[in-house]
């Protein structure tokens, strides 16, 4: 084998997501791609060019993205923050988004409190891409609405609205879809209060279901008991085997 041949055959083949992820930097090289550790592709996309990414994403000959398989909220306010507190009762809410074995994330800088994150699939070509696009108003956020590139976003904005309170400018019926129609609140934010703000009873003088402030007194989750799993003393601890001697009686 001559040399050239060899080198030839020392270059490794790209995979898959390789190949895709040259795909998109050659038809959006905007785009700014986002670490993950799942081995997946995720994007950034600026909410005042969703539309033109989406587009292009859907018609390009090498992507074609035609589904949408979901479109979700996310809620960072208190992501790299917060902690669960395993020893006492918090009243922060929970969660598990903390930056481990660094220091803490600060104040959550403006327009990157919620993000609409879009799951795409090409059916044609057999490949996933994720999409993350900020909402540059943390008080009343706001993108543009993909229903009219992929039709299934419909009901998946709906829900994004209805528990984030994400608006969606440009879809034809932004109504809620979980929650009742006099619910108060967008309950997967993370300032939601977990018992919520109002509450429904039956009112027979009334003959009908009423509304009323909530009457349920403010509570914590309390963890009652030590969990073993975290104990110090089991951490890194050796593991003993034990070995049974056969007699030859």
């Amino acid at each position: 084998m001559n040399v050239e041949a060899g080198n030839t055959a020392a270059v490794a083949t790209p995979t898959r997501l390789e190949t895709l992820a040259n795909v998109i930097a050659s038809a959006l090289p905007a785009l700014k791609a986002v670490e993950n550790h799942a081995g997946e592709l995720t994007y950034e996309v600026p909410a005042n060019d969703l539309l033109a990414v989406a587009q292009t994403l859907r018609d390009a000959p090498d992507l074609k993205f035609e589904m949408c398989m979901d479109v979700c909220g996310i809620d960072y306010l208190s992501h790299g923050r917060d902690e669960w507190n395993t020893q006492s009762a918090t009243s922060s809410g929970f969660s598990r988004g903390v930056a481990r074995g660094g220091q803490r994330l600060g104040e959550l800088p403006p327009g990157r409190r919620f993000a609409a994150v879009y799951h795409l699939l090409s059916i044609s070509l057999n490949q996933r891409l994720r999409l993350r696009v900020f909402c540059a108003d943390d008080d009343q956020p706001m993108v543009d609405s993909v229903s009219g590139i992929w039709a299934g976003a419909n009901w998946f904005e709906r829900e994004a609205f209805d528990l984030f309170g994400i608006l969606f400018k440009g879809h034809p019926d932004l109504r809620r879809l979980l929650t009742d129609y006099g619910f108060i609140g967008h309950p997967f934010r993370k300032d939601f209060p977990l018992s919520g703000n109002v509450e429904v009873r039956y009112d027979p003088e009334k003959g009908r279901v009423v509304y009323q402030p909530v009457t349920i007194d403010p509570r914590v989750l309390k963890v009652i008991r030590h969990d073993n799993r975290y104990d110090p003393q089991l951490t890194n601890a050796p593991v003993h085997t034990t070995s049974i001697a056969k007699s030859d009686g």
